[in-house]
C-alpha cells in the first residue's frame, strides 16, 4: 500500500516541489554509529519546537514528502477541537532499538533516503554513483518540508556516513553533528541490539562500514568492535574536510549531563550561517545516562581487546 500510495503521489510531488532551489535555513544532520544516543539526540531536537523533523506519520509520504508534510499539518496544526484525531504532540524520550511510538514522534526515515542513495550491502558510493544521483529533487523536497513548517529541519543521516563530503558539497547550509558514545558502551549496546532484534548476537545489525569484508567472519566482539571503530573514523575523515561552522561533535555522556550547552553549541554553529536560533532554551536539564557494564567480566574484557585490536588503544568499561 505505501508503494502504491507514494507511486500515485510522485509526480504530483515532483511538480509541486519544481520551484523549490535550495532551504531556507540550515539543514541539521546527526551522524554517528548506532547505539550512540542519535535518537535521543533527535528527539530532543523536535521536543524544543526550534525545528521540525521527519515523524512517524511523515515516513509514510517518503516518496512524496512534501505533500505529506502538508496533509500532516493539516490534521495536527489545522484539526479544529481536534475532531479528526487527537495526535499526541509531545515527544517522549523513548524508543525501541531507534523506533518510536506515535504518530507525531521523531522517524528515522530511511525509505526517504534511499530512494536517492540507493546503496547496496555496504553504505558507500563511489564518486561515480553519487553523481548519478538526484540532488536536484533530494535539495527540493527537503527545502520543501521546511517551507511547509517555516522551521529548520533536522533529521538523521547515519546511512550517509561514508559519504559526508558529498552530501556536504551540494547542500547551501548544514549543520552535521557527530554523536558519539564511550566506545566500550556503544559496543556493548550493539551487542544487546542483534540479541534483541534477531536472538543472535552472530547476527550483523545496523549500517555496514566499507571494511565491512574484512570484519564478516570474525567473531562478534571483534565484529562490533570494528564497526564502531571504522564508522567514526570515516564520519571524522568525512567532516575533517568542512568548514567549522558546519560540523559539531557531540559526546553523548556529556550531552546527557547538559543538554543547555549542547543547544547553545549549536545555535553559535548556526548563527555563523546566518541563522539565528530562540536563545530561550526550553529543554530538560539532564538526561539519564545508561552507561553501565551488564555484560560479564570475562566478555567485557574480550570487548575492551576486540577494540585495542583495531585502535591500539585503552579503553574502560
Amino acid at each position: 500500500m505505501l508503494k502504491e500510495v507514494n507511486g500515485l503521489l510522485g509526480p504530483v510531488e515532483a511538480q509541486a516541489v519544481s520551484s523549490f532551489k535550495k532551504s531556507q535555513y540550515p539543514l541539521i544532520l546527526i551522524v554517528g554509529c548506532a547505539r550512540s544516543g542519535t535518537t535521543l539526540l533527535l528527539q530532543w531536537l523536535a521536543s524544543l519546537g526550534y525545528f521540525c523533523y521527519p515523524t512517524n506519520m511523515l515516513s509514510r509520504f517518503y516518496g512524496a514528502p512534501y505533500i505529506g508534510a502538508k496533509i500532516q499539518l493539516m490534521l495536527t496544526k489545522y484539526d479544529f477541537k481536534k475532531e479528526i484525531f487527537d495526535f499526541q504532540e509531545e515527544v517522549p524520550f523513548a524508543s525501541t532499538l531507534g523506533k518510536t511510538r506515535g504518530a507525531l514522534a521523531p522517524n528515522e526515515f530511511w525509505y526517504f533516503w534511499r530512494r536517492f542513495f540507493q546503496y547496496g550491502e555496504i553504505q558507500y558510493l563511489t564518486e561515480q554513483e553519487l553523481q548519478a544521483i538526484d540532488s536536484r529533487q533530494y535539495i527540493a523536497e527537503l527545502a520543501a518540508i521546511e517551507d511547509v513548517f517555516d522551521k529548520p529541519l533536522a533529521m538523521k543521516g547515519m546511512i550517509i556516513n561514508w559519504n559526508i563530503p558529498f552530501v556536504s558539497s551540494i547542500l547551501d547550509k548544514v549543520l552535521f553533528i557527530h554523536v558519539k558514545r564511550a566506545p566500550f558502551h556503544n559496543m556493548q549496546s550493539f551487542l544487546e541490539a542483534r540479541q534483541k532484534f534477531y536472538g543472535d548476537i552472530k547476527a550483523w545489525y545496523s549500517f555496514k562500514p566499507v571494511e565491512y569484508p574484512d570484519l564478516k567472519d570474525l567473531d562478534p566482539f571483534e565484529q562490533v568492535a570494528g564497526q564502531v571503530y571504522y564508522t567514526n573514523r570515516a564520519i571524522e575523515d568525512g567532516l575533517s574536510g568542512v568548514g567549522e561552522s558546519r560540523r559539531l561533535e557531540v559526546c553523548y555522556e556529556e550531552f546527557c549531563m547538559n543538554p543547555q550547552q549542547v543547544f547553545h553549541q549549536i545555535a553559535d554553529k548556526l548563527a555563523l550561517q546566518g541563522y539565528e536560533l530562540e536563545k530561550t532554551y526550553p529543554g530538560p536539564e539532564r538526561f539519564e545516562n545508561v552507561n553501565e557494564q551488564r555484560l560479564s567480566e570475562k566478555d567485557g574484557e574480550k570487548l575492551k581487546a576486540a577494540y585495542k585490536k583495531f585502535s591500539g588503544v585503552e579503553i574502560s568499561a
